[in-house]
């Protein structure tokens, strides 16, 4: 049992949760992720490791509300248990010295799993800047935590409410213009931003290393719900990524497969509705 020790909402739908889990803080690294059962009935949910206290065997979580298990996640309270937590799965992110700047590129509460890799790139002593994406100012999260990591943290909002108004993509392209030696970009968020964003570096031989968020059931390899095509040949996500060669992604299939398991969630989601907050097996 992992006990929950400190639970803060961030915007709306968003969370911030740190709980108990020595044996994942003790070994976790940047990029990794862990699978999550609430309780026996429950699902398992992948969700990436944000932060961690090694000393303290803790680690930090950001999610959002937007299915069954997120929602009876986001109902627990402090001093509550979750039932499984297993991690860290997945391959930590490569973090190298360059020779010029690498980008972090965070769109929604993508940018909680950015945040360690952008520190782990600071530590290894570059240059880190950090381009943040959200609909409006109100829903954008930890960019306090990136400024004490970051050289430089921009900020793109939809409707102009804060920082620069369009897209991050806009505000690389403006980086890329004023002649920042960017030589490594690493976007992390929703597919779609994800796909512009390579697709943007490609032409530039720019190297794009992206955080796929690819649909998983078990995390270790063995279902092969979270495969996607890299370069042509079918790769897992959960064990050979979660970072891949964002120009050798095949983007459409992958947000297709996104899409797999939209019915089963959201039957999830009625079920739990319709049971006053129950889920899987509650009588």
């Amino acid at each position: 049992m992992h006990t929950i020790l400190l639970k803060e909402i961030l915007t709306e739908r968003t969370w911030h949760m740190r709980f108990a889990a020595p044996l994942i803080a003790r070994k976790c690294q940047a990029g990794q992720f862990f699978m999550l059962r609430i309780h026996e009935n429950g699902e398992r949910i992948p969700l990436t490791i944000a932060n961690w206290d090694r000393e303290a065997g803790t680690i930090d979580i950001f999610f959002q509300e937007i299915g069954a298990t997120t929602e009876l996640l986001a109902s627990m309270k402090e001093g509550d248990s979750i039932l499984d937590v297993v991690g860290p799965l997945g391959n930590p992110t490569h973090v190298e010295k360059l020779d010029g700047t690498f980008v972090m590129v965070g769109g929604g509460f993508g940018i909680a799993a950015g945040y360690p890799v952008a520190r782990a790139f600071k530590e290894a002593g570059n240059r880190v800047i950090a381009v943040l994406g959200a609909k409006t100012r109100s829903l954008l999260i930890c960019e306090d935590l990136l400024k004490g990591v970051c050289d430089e943290v921009l900020v793109a909002t939809n409707d102009g409410s804060y920082g620069t108004q369009g897209m991050v993509s806009d505000v690389l392209q403006g980086l890329l213009d004023g002649g920042e030696k960017i030589v490594l970009v690493y976007p992390v968020g929703p597919p779609i931003m994800m796909k512009v964003i390579s697709q943007m570096t490609m032409p530039l031989k720019l190297k794009t290393i992206v955080s796929l968020n690819s649909v998983m059931v078990d995390g270790t390899g063995m279902c092969g719900s979270c495969r996607v095509t890299v370069a042509g040949r079918t790769r897992f996500v959960c064990s050979e990524g979660i970072d891949f060669d964002g120009h050798e992604v095949n983007w459409d299939e992958m947000m297709s497969r996104q899409k797999m398991y939209s019915r089963q969630e959201k039957e999830a989601l009625e079920h739990y509705h319709e049971h006053g907050g129950c889920q899987g097996g509650c009588r």
